[in-house]
């Protein structure tokens, strides 16, 4: 779907509201904003946190070593603490 959105002078753009609705954010909220070599993808926080955690899962798998405290076990060990 594509939607037009204008932008006023000052920078500020709305959202429409049947998109605000399906968006989850009636009440406000943070759109975090992603800019691509095909231009830019608009993401609510819980989906910049699902994709976050997507690209982790990616390169980590379900190893237990790959926390961020097992990190900085590792970088310890390593540096003879």
């Amino acid at each position: 779907m594509t939607v037009q959105i204008n932008i006023t002078p000052k920078g500020r753009m709305s959202l429409p509201a049947d998109i605000r609705r399906r968006l989850g954010l009636t009440d406000g909220g943070a759109i975090y904003l992603d800019e691509t070599d095909d231009g830019v993808v608009l993401r609510t926080a819980a989906q910049a946190v699902a994709r976050a955690q997507a690209l982790a899962k990616r390169y980590t798998g379900d190893n237990p070593d790959s926390s961020v405290q097992a990190f900085l076990a590792g970088r310890r060990e390593d540096n003879g603490e």
